[in-house]
């Protein structure tokens, strides 16, 4: 299953799809209204659903020139189809154990814990609808954080290359990921690296191996893109904006601007960077290009397609009592936990969201 945020499809959809992305959360439809307006500025879809679309082609294509026979099915946390929909479909399908992939390179609460807090749910729910309520009628497992996956790294060293072919040889790279607050930086350290660390680890990884492919050094910085909230709750800092301020008042001439934080340029790359951070750059005088997303570039979805085998093998490695199978990573931090630990990748440290999870160990609540 290929598991994402979601998006609206029309501008009827986007203030129901923000409600639930904020459910609980007390946003007043003020505060979203603010934000409705970032899609309606684009007609009221995110172009999120058709490049997972896309993907989940790309995945059934790469499965089959592999030979395996595999269903792709595609759910979502926050829009149509959603994850219960998925599920139901697999289930139907006769499916009794489903592999899940997150279009979330990165271990967070938002990238890994909430949408395994989902699939409880959905799971919950799908047992009500077919007369086994408390039962869970599928076993689900995750395929682990892939920010260090040697083919996420190689789809994003290939779009930088090529965004230099629009710059001066000396413009500056600048890594763009998506801020969260500070207390859900310090929630994604307890068990793992951090989501900030394992960024400047995917960073440094394409930096280096876009100087080798250019054959001269790369000078790169790590920025944020889309914060929210109060302005009294700190997030993760500098915002790329106020980043591309510094470097033109340093006497930088131009930059690349590369959104490892995502996998495919939906609402927050199209908005913030090609809107926001564009405009910034023309108004600094800084000469400017995005470079792609990984979307669904060939080193990308291999590599997406080798973590299901991996994560395949190591299950039946698991149940055979066998030895552990190889992980491919890339840059100085280790695999992410195939099954997440006790404490892992909590919104805030020390705070249990109170919700059950699968793909994990912690305590069922």
């Amino acid at each position: 299953m290929l598991a994402s945020f979601g998006g609206p499809d029309g501008p009827d959809d986007v203030m129901p799809f923000l409600r639930n992305v904020t459910a609980g959360k007390g946003i007043p439809d003020e505060r979203l209204a603010e934000v409705a307006e970032h899609y309606l500025h684009f007609g009221g879809a995110s172009p999120i659903n058709g490049q997972n679309l896309a993907l989940q082609k790309a995945l059934a294509t790469e499965l089959e020139r592999r030979g395996i026979d595999l269903p792709v099915v595609w759910g979502n946390r926050n829009w149509s189809p959603y994850t219960k929909d998925a599920f139901a479909a697999a289930h139907a399908d006769g499916a009794r154990r489903v592999l899940a992939l997150v279009t979330s390179a990165y271990g967070s609460y938002s990238g890994c814990r909430q949408y395994r807090e989902d699939f409880w749910q959905a799971l919950e729910t799908l047992g009500t609808e077919l007369g086994q309520p408390g039962e869970h009628p599928l076993v689900v497992d995750k395929v682990r954080p892939y920010f260090n996956h040697p083919g996420f790294v190689a789809a994003n060293v290939d779009a930088v290359v090529e965004a230099f072919d629009q710059v001066p040889p000396d413009a500056r790279v600048v890594f763009v990921t998506h801020s969260i607050p500070d207390a859900m930086e310090a929630g994604s350290a307890l068990a793992a690296p951090s989501y900030r660390e394992q960024h400047l680890d995917v960073a440094a990884s394409v930096a280096a191996g876009v100087a080798e492919r250019l054959g001269r050094p790369v000078e790169w910085d790590l920025a944020y893109c889309s914060r929210s909230g109060p302005p009294s709750q700190p997030w993760l800092e500098p915002d790329v904006n106020d980043h591309l301020a510094v470097l033109a008042q340093r006497g930088v001439r131009a930059v690349v601007l590369s959104p490892i934080g995502f996998v495919s340029d939906h609402m927050e790359v199209v908005y913030d960077l090609d809107t926001e951070a564009m405009a910034t750059a023309t108004e600094l005088g800084l000469e400017a290009v995005r470079a792609d997303s990984v979307g669904t570039r060939e080193p990308f979805v291999r590599g997406l397609v080798d973590l299901v085998l991996e994560r395949a093998a190591a299950a039946r490695a698991t149940d055979a009592g066998g030895p552990t199978v190889p992980r491919a990573t890339v840059g100085d931090l280790p695999a992410w936990h195939d099954v997440c630990p006790p404490g892992c990748c909590r919104r805030q440290a020390g705070v249990d969201s109170g919700r059950p999870t699968t793909c994990g160990v912690d305590p069922l609540l």
